[in-house]
C-alpha cells in the first residue's frame, strides 16, 4: 500500500518571542503543494525572502540551528520542523516576522496541537522515503558526540545524556517509531544548567527567555543574592530550587525530560535532510552541530547513491514515444536527443537515445573515430529529466526548462556509433517550485558511460 503526502487542511497563526533576540514573532505555517517541503518565509523583508528548510542552508547552530540565504536568516527552527514532522506533515509554508521563530514553552507541544486544530489533508503525490541500506557513522570528539544510522523499517531514535552532572545523570530515551512523538517527545521543553544561564544573559543573548519556556536545572549550590538577582531579571517575586535541581519548582513532564528533548531536537534537525528517512539513528551526546552535520552525511549519501542498472526490454512499448516527448520538450532535430521514455514516476524517469552515425555531430567530432561528445550526453540527460519536472504542471507546453548547476560529471567510456544510450535519473529531493535535483547515470549495455547531479528549473514562458 502506497502512502501519500499529507499538507495542512487549513494555516494557522502562533505568536511570541523569540528565545535570543527577545522580539515578538508572528509566525503563520500554511498549506503547500505536493513535493515543496518545509520553507520559511521572512515576510519583513523587502524580498520576501523564502529559505528551504535543508541542510545546504544552516549557517550556524550554537544555541539552535539557524538558516540563512541571501544575508537573510531564521533561527530556531528545529521545534517547528520536528512538531510538523512528528504529526506526519510533508509540506508546509512557515511565514515569519521576524529573524526568529518563536520559542513559545520551549517544546513542540504548541506547534502540535496547533496542527491537530487545523487538521490535515491527504495530497495526490506518494510520500518520497531514502531507505538507508548500510550504516553511517560520525563522532565529534571535542564535544564526545557519537551518532550511529542502520537500516531499519521505520524512522526511530534512540538518545542518550551525559552532562557529567549529579543532577541529571546519565538519561537515556527512545522513540521506536513516529506514532510515538506526539504524546512522548512534542511537550518536552528545552533545559539549560544555571551557569550557562548566566553566561548567556552576560553576553545579551536569551532576550525573550523565562521560566515557562525552559528549564533550568542548578547542578551546584546557589546563593540566596544570587536567587534573588535572578527573581528580579526574570521579573519573579521569588526564585527556589527544587530538591532535584530544578529552578523556580518546576515540575518535569517526564523523569527524562532533558533526554527526550534532545531527541525532539534531533527529529527538526534530521528534517533538514530534505526527505524522510527509514533508519535507526543512535546519538551520544547530540547537539545542533552534531545533527546537522549527521543530516549532512545522509544527505551527501543520498547525492552519492549510485543508480543500479537494470535489464531494460528496449523492445516494450515506451511510455511516451517521439512525438508525445516533442510535445514536452521545445527541442526539435537536430537537437531533440531523446528518442523514448520506457519509464516515468514522480521521483524517476528512464529515456533512451538511439545513437546513429547519421547524428550531425559526427560530420565534425572525429570523423575518423566517430565518438559522441560528452556536453550532448549531458544535454540528452537533461532532457531526460525535463520530462521528469515537465509531467509535474499541467500546462507543460507553456514552460521552458533551463540548467541551473552540473555536478560530479564523469565520462566512464566513449559512446559510438550502433549504441543504445539509457539515462536513468532519480531525484535527490523533492521538487520545489520547479526546481529538480537530480542524480543521472547513462548506460549502454549496462556499463555506465556517464554520471552527473544536475539542478534544473522549468520557467512559464510570458
Amino acid at each position: 500500500m502506497t502512502e501519500k503526502q499529507f499538507t495542512l487542511k487549513e494555516e494557522f497563526t502562533i505568536e511570541g518571542v523569540g528565545l535570543h533576540t527577545g522580539q515578538s514573532v508572528r509566525m503563520t505555517i500554511k498549506p503547500a503543494p505536493e513535493n515543496s517541503g518545509f520553507s520559511f518565509k521572512r515576510i519583513d523583508t523587502p524580498q520576501q525572502t523564502i529559505i528551504d528548510a535543508n541542510v545546504d542552508f544552516v549557517v550556524d547552530t550554537e544555541r539552535g540551528t539557524k538558516l540563512g540565504k541571501d544575508g537573510v536568516t531564521v533561527s530556531t527552527i528545529e521545534h517547528v520542523l520536528a512538531g510538523l514532522v512528528g504529526c506526519g506533515v510533508d509540506n508546509a509554508l512557515i511565514e515569519v516576522n521576524g529573524p526568529e521563530v518563536p520559542i513559545l514553552d520551549g517544546s513542540s507541544g504548541p506547534i502540535v496541537k496547533a496542527i491537530q486544530t487545523a487538521g490535515k489533508t491527504e495530497q495526490k503525490e506518494e510520500k518520497l522515503y531514502f531507505v538507508l541500506d548500510q550504516n553511517i557513522t560520525f563522532e565529534d570528539t571535542v564535544r564526545k558526540t557519537e551518532m550511529l544510522a542502520v537500516p531499519s523499517e521505520d524512522f526511530r531514535l534512540t538518545v542518550m545524556v551525559d552532562y557529567n552532572s549529579p543532577t541529571i545523570g546519565t538519561q537515556h530515551a527512545a522513540m521506536y517509531h513516529l506514532g510515538e512523538f506526539v504524546s512522548e517527545i512534542a511537550p518536552c521543553r528545552t533545559f539549560v544548567f544555571l551557569h550557562e544561564l548566566e553566561a548567556l544573559l552576560q553576553h545579551n543573548l536569551i532576550k525573550g527567555g523565562d521560566l515557562n519556556n525552559a528549564i533550568v536545572i542548578v547542578d551546584r549550590e546557589v546563593s540566596q543574592e544570587k536567587l534573588d538577582e535572578l527573581a528580579r531579571i526574570f521579573k519573579k517575586e521569588s526564585m527556589k530550587v527544587k530538591e532535584k535541581g530544578v529552578l523556580n519548582n518546576v515540575s518535569l513532564h517526564f523523569q527524562n525530560e532533558p533526554a527526550r528533548h534532545k531527541l525532539l531536537d534531533m527529529v527538526g534537525d534530521l528534517a533538514l535532510v530534505g526527505m524522510p528517512v527509514k533508519a535507526h539513528i543512535l546519538a551520544a551526546r547530540p547537539g545542533h552541530s552534531a545533527n546537522v552535520a549527521f543530516a549532512r552525511k545522509i544527505k551527501d549519501l543520498i547525492k552519492s547513491k549510485k543508480l543500479k542498472p537494470e535489464p531494460y526490454n528496449l523492445n516494450a512499448e515506451p511510455v511516451l514515444n517521439i512525438l508525445d516527448i516533442a510535445k514536452l520538450l521545445p527541442h526539435r532535430y537536430p537537437f531533440l536527443l531523446i528518442d523514448k521514455i520506457m519509464e516515468l514516476s514522480s521521483n524517476h524517469v528512464v529515456g533512451v537515445k538511439n545513437v546513429t552515425m547519421n547524428e550531425q555531430f559526427f560530420q565534425g567530432h572525429f570523423p575518423g573515430s566517430p565518438v559522441m561528445p560528452g556536453v550532448l550526453l549531458i544535454e540528452a540527460m537533461a532532457q531526460t529529466g525535463g520530462v521528469l519536472v515537465l509531467k509535474t504542471v499541467p500546462d507543460p507546453e507553456n514552460y521552458l526548462t533551463y540548467f541551473m548547476k552540473i555536478d560530479n560529471v564523469r565520462f566512464k567510456q566513449r559512446v559510438m556509433p550502433g549504441d543504445t544510450v539509457v539515462f536513468k535519473l532519480e531525484l535527490l529531493s523533492p521538487i520545489r517550485r520547479g526546481l529538480c535535483h537530480m542524480k543521472g547515470v547513462a548506460y549502454v549495455r549496462d556499463k555506465a558511460v556517464m554520471e552527473a547531479e544536475m539542478l534544473a528549473q522549468i520557467v512559464k514562458e510570458k
